[in-house]
This record gives structure tokens, sequence and C-alpha cells, in this order.
């Protein structure tokens, strides 16, 4: 009870709301700024990092919402007011509520004389910038890209916070459901389990260190999320709780629970706002909330068929896409202000089986067509989908791997637009990792080192780190192979 009228955890707690409201305020309007996009990313970065620092000292948080009002006039001065924004990005969303089954004949790739008369023989867009994409990446074939000269494997014991290095799996331990790679930083990897607990691992030692261990979660960890900063992560558990966490520190902030009393299965932050997350629950129920407040944005719920397995949000962050345990996939119209969804369209993609897996991609910026969304789904396939302007989509690429009832995650290769062609990546019920080939469907790739189900796959954004995690608690690091550079190249450059 001493601990609950002490004063200063009180306005701490009001200052670091402000200072979340502040960032997200700076996220609406960075879009406007004339800055590149990694620049972009450091300013939000530096902002977020000085606010939490200054939340700390406990000052007044009235002085913080003043500053809060001030900023917003300062903002809309400069840049215009965020409401006519809106408008015109939500004035490109559709508002069709169609059905669409794909079948068979579906899978025929349609034609588009729009885009055909631009492409080359290669099927890339023949501009300075993809030219230059390719000499970067060289003349190495997709199968030698990723070739893999080595590997660590980590057990992640979270009852006792322990971690050993070895070579060999000899142990069982509860399965790593989800493992990610902080945003643009290949030296902080985070771990999801089902005895509850998500775990942070620093990769600057070999073996990698333990930084902190993430305990709150009473049962499985079903999915998890990094915010833009890498400051916080949010988790979805089958407790019917999301929990907020500081990443550095492995303190929870705030935890919501389910209304409803469902398990709550998935969780996103949004791309662009620390501020906004979304949930699905496994009553089929899609909710955006406001971290700062931990309250459900009104008019910002959903409803899917069955269970929603899967979130993912396209690059501007106005279209949610939702999967769910009976084979549909769902799409909705995000307002970046109110917070309000829309729903777009119901894609049937098989009847009756669980899409585990969505993962959006856009292809436009460089040498791409269409922006893609890639499904995992289990019927045993991995469906590449291409998006077009109108928001319908069509099947570019069905791949098949054993895939028949886990919930299994896959993954771009994040340097695809850098390669004379492209590739994803998924785990397999069989033990292996499976890369294919986006343009022929070949299997390009496949890894073995695992004894149980791989559960899940992810990238360190420079693709130098592969991370694989089972149904037995092991996570491999794979390697890739870094090949030398003739001294001819290195003058050339």
């Amino acid at each position: 009870m001493a601990q609950r009228h002490s004063k200063q955890p009180v306005d701490y707690k009001g200052s670091l709301n402000t200072a979340q409201q502040i960032v997200a305020l700076d996220t609406r309007y960075n879009a406007c700024r004339p800055l590149p996009h990694q620049h972009k990313l450091q300013y939000l970065r530096r902002r977020n990092q000085l606010l939490q620092e200054n939340a700390k000292h406990a000052e007044d948080p009235l002085i913080r919402r003043r500053y809060l009002r001030l900023r917003a006039q300062v903002l809309c001065g400069r840049y215009g007011p965020l409401d006519k924004k809106s408008n015109r990005s939500s004035s490109r969303i559709s508002s069709s509520r169609h059905s669409l089954h794909l079948s068979r004949e579906s899978l025929s790739k349609p034609t588009d004389s729009r885009n055909s008369s631009f492409l080359s023989p290669g099927g890339l867009v023949p501009t300075r910038k993809a030219q230059a994409s390719r000499a970067m990446a060289g003349d190495a074939s997709l199968s030698e890209h990723y070739a893999f000269c080595g590997m660590d494997h980590i057990f992640d014991k979270h009852s006792d916070a322990g971690m050993q290095h070895t070579h060999t799996v000899s142990a069982c331990l509860p399965a790593v459901t989800t493992i990610r790679f902080a945003n643009n930083d290949k030296e902080l990897l985070a771990c999801a389990s089902r005895d509850g607990n998500l775990s942070v691992f620093s990769l600057l030692s070999h073996p990698p260190s333990l930084s902190c261990v993430l305990r709150g979660h009473t049962r499985a960890v079903n999915d998890f999320d990094w915010s833009v900063s890498n400051d916080f992560i949010v988790s979805a558990s089958s407790d019917g709780s999301c929990r907020l966490w500081e990443a550095g520190s492995g303190a929870c902030l705030r935890e919501i629970e389910d209304s409803s009393g469902a398990r709550s299965l998935s969780c996103r932050f949004h791309p662009h706002n620390n501020n906004i997350i979304t949930l699905g629950n496994s009553k089929g129920q899609v909710r955006v909330f406001n971290v700062s407040t931990g309250k459900a944005v009104k008019g910002g719920g959903a409803k899917c068929v069955g269970a929603a397995l899967s979130l993912t949000f396209d690059s501007s962050g106005s279209i949610l896409w939702v999967g769910d345990s009976k084979g549909s996939i769902f799409s909705y119209g995000l307002d970046l202000v109110s917070g309000k969804l829309q729903r777009l369209k119901r894609i049937i993609v098989s009847p009756g089986c669980m899409l585990t897996s969505l993962s959006y991609r856009t292809w436009v910026n460089r040498e791409a067509r269409d922006p893609s969304l890639l499904v995992s789904c289990t019927d045993s396939t991995l469906r590449l989908f291409r998006i077009l302007m109108d928001g319908g989509v069509y099947v570019k690429s069905v791949f098949s791997l054993p895939h028949s009832s886990h919930h299994i995650h896959s993954a771009f290769c994040p340097l695809m637009s850098f390669l004379q062609g492209a590739c994803v990546v998924s785990g397999g019920e069989d033990g292996s990792v499976y890369f294919f080939d986006v343009e022929s469907g070949a299997l390009v790739n496949k890894l073995q080192g695992h004894s149980s189900p791989v559960l899940c796959v992810c990238w360190a954004y420079d693709e130098s780190i592969l991370a694989s995690c089972d149904s037995e608690g092991t996570v491999i690091l794979w390697k890739r192979e870094q090949k030398s550079v003739p001294k001819s190249n290195e003058t050339n450059q």
C-alpha cells in the first residue's frame, strides 16, 4: 500500500503516457518531413529516447500536456492539419465488400498490359536504381547467395533465465513459438515461448548473451512485435492478456485484458505509430487499442469468421490484413487519425484450413510490379499473392512444404530487391527450413538442423543471420557464407 501512494511512480506513468502521445504526434507528421527514410527513423528514435529519460525525473505532467498542445499547433501550422491528410489517404481505399473465392483456375497469372510494357525480359523494371541493385548483388545465383557456413544453438531456459551454447541438440524445452530481430538491428533478438515468458538476446558476444527475460504471462505467448523504435515489445498470450514491455529493462508497462475472456493470439504495432496496437483473439475479434490509455479505440473493432491467427499492415499502415483459422483473409481500412476499422474484402484461400502467418512486402519501390502478401496455410502450401491497385489479389505462386497442423510463420527475404530474382523462406514440420524462388517456384535451399517442427523463421535486416526456432525450444542462428570480393572489384568501387 505504501508503494501505491508514493508520488514518483504516479508522476512517471503520467509523464510516460504524455511522452508516447508526443512521439505519436511526431510520427504522424514524419512523412511530411523532407528527410531520407533512415534519418526519419533516427529522429523518432532519438526523440523517444529523450522523452523517456525526461519522464523519469517525475516532472509535472501538466507541463508536458501544454507542450503537446503547442507541438500540435506548430506542426499543424507548418505541414497542415492531419484531417485533410487522412481524407486524402482514406479516399484511395476501396470500400467494396466482395467475397472472393480462389479456385484452382485462379492460379494462372492474369496479364496486365499497363505493367508488361515497362518490364524487361527478366521481369524487372529497367531503371538505374535496378541496375545498381543488381550490381550490389553481383552475378551470384540465388542458391549461391543463400548458402550458409555455420550455425549456433541457443537453449532458452525461461524458468531460470539460463542459456547454454552447444553444437548438439540434447534437451527438450518448451516450444519457442515466435522469434524476431529488432527493426534494423541485427544485434537484438527476442523469443517467445509456451512457458509464458519472452527472452531478449544480445548477439554482440559469442555465444549470444541473455539480456533480460520478460515475465508476467501465465500461459503460452502466441505472438509479439517490436515497436518502430525498438524501445517497446507488445505480446499476446493464451492467458487472455496483452502486455506492453520496456525492451531494455524487461519491465511491464501496461496490461490489457481481453474483455470477452478469449485467448489473445496475434498482435502488431502500427508501422508508424507506437501508440497504436492491434490485437486478434480466439473468437475472431480484431481490436485497435491506444497504448497510452490502454483502452480500445471507438469504432476500431472487427470480426472474422474464425480465430484471428495472424496480422500484418501494409507499408503505409492504412490497410490491415487478418488471417483466420477458417482459411480466409480479411482486409480492413484503418483511419490513421481516429483508429477506426472499415472492412474492405474477404478472400477465401483454403476453406477449413488455418492461415498461420501473413507477411506484407512492397515490391514497387525498385524492381517490383505490385505489393505482395505471403500466406502460410495448413493445407501444406505457402502462397504468394500479388495485390492489385483496386485492392484485389491473385495468386502468383504456390509452394509445397510439410505444414498441416502447427502454427508456422514464414517470411520474405529482406534483400530480395537487390537480387536477380527473389526468395521466400519458411519452416516445415519435418524440421527443415525451406527457401523458394518466387519466379520459378523452385526449391533454392533446404537447411536441416532441427529435430522437431520449425515454427518460425526471421532474418536480420541485412540478411547476415537467419534465426529459426522449433517446437522443442531450440533456436538456431544460421550464418550466411561470406564470399571474398576480388581486388579488381574493390578498386573499381
